[in-house]
């Protein structure tokens, strides 16, 4: 809906009907259907949606020891994909704050040393537009060669190679996504899927560090601006953190009908295994009034069967 400028129709060839079950597999082409890239399917995953839009009618329960109301939400199993992103289309996806939704922990002494992946992302079944092309490299991406194969005797023509398999099974601590969680406060839906990153050391304690992506969704046809955030955080050594400021990784998107998502990740770190968070974020009208957005609470967890940092792009 939204596709980048440029040439992109001269490398999409014949679209395919989008899977209503089922999943699409490794080497899977597609257009973001509200990001407007091309990309490659990788490989899925299971996760559980917890959509607070549906959630049961059944009373709201007493507060909870996070400190806000929490709704009955039943996870219901969902399929996400990771996928490499053409790194052509990546300067027009202005609706990102970035290109890449996959941070990992430096393996080394420095606590906050982070590296990311370009051209990475994380996509839901529904946003996939299948398509099939006659181009054996139809995705520009460092890794499409690397991690993919092409074969004309199957369909889809690109199947993965060892060290796609290698480098998933090597990394899927920090790649596997297992729980996300949505909720709309008129018409702005928030999603939010949380990733637990591992543990480090510093100054004699144990720091826990997750990364958390935020997709924000216009589903209505008025002009919105995302003016500020107020995040809670709460950790299980017992602690209560208020973080509020301007916009969102220094932005203050807006969420128009030609431009209706926003899509961004961020960190956090706590001194516990465990904690939670939630929050709103406040939006602005074209009249100049506000309103709050809810941020659907979300559970930072650690995994218990942590075992070596991730290997990252080191073949």
């Amino acid at each position: 809906r939204n596709r980048p400028e440029g040439k992109v129709l001269e490398t999409v060839g014949v679209f395919e009907v989008p899977k209503q079950n089922g999943k699409y597999e490794t080497g899977q082409l597609f257009l973001h259907s509200v990001f407007g890239y091309r990309g490659v399917v990788l490989f899925p995953w299971q996760a559980r949606l917890y959509d607070r839009d549906v959630a049961s009618t059944a009373p709201e329960k007493a507060e909870n020891p996070a400190g806000h109301g929490s709704k009955e939400v039943k996870g219901k199993t969902h399929t996400y994909y990771q996928v490499l992103i053409d790194a052509r289309d990546c300067p027009h996806i202005s609706q990102r704050s970035q290109t890449e939704a996959v941070t990992f922990l430096a393996n080394h002494d420095d606590s906050r040393a982070l590296y990311a992946i370009p051209g990475l992302d994380y996509v839901s079944h529904e946003d996939i537009l299948p398509y099939t092309s006659t181009d054996q490299v139809p995705i520009q991406h460092e890794l499409f060669e690397r991690f993919l194969l092409y074969d004309q005797t199957k369909a889809p023509p690109f199947v993965a190679r060892e060290t796609l398999r290698a480098w998933q099974e090597k990394n899927h601590p920090w790649l596997e996504l297992s729980d996300v969680h949505r909720e709309t406060t008129e018409n702005i839906r928030v999603t939010v899927i949380p990733f637990y990153m591992g543990m480090r050391e510093a100054q004699n304690s144990h720091v826990y560090w997750w990364r958390y992506c935020i997709r924000l969704e216009n589903l209505d046809s008025d002009v919105v601006q995302l003016r500020e955030r107020h995040w809670r955080i709460f950790s299980l050594s017992g602690t209560l953190e208020t973080v509020r400021g301007r916009g969102v990784v220094g932005r203050e998107p807006v969420l128009s009908k030609e431009q209706p998502a926003f899509q961004y990740s961020s960190h956090v770190s706590l001194q516990a295994s465990s904690g939670h968070m939630w929050g709103t974020f406040r939006f602005e009208r074209p009249d100049g009034s506000h309103f709050d957005v809810r941020i659907p609470p979300f559970s930072l967890e650690s995994n218990k069967d942590e075992k070596t940092p991730p290997s990252g792009l080191h073949w």
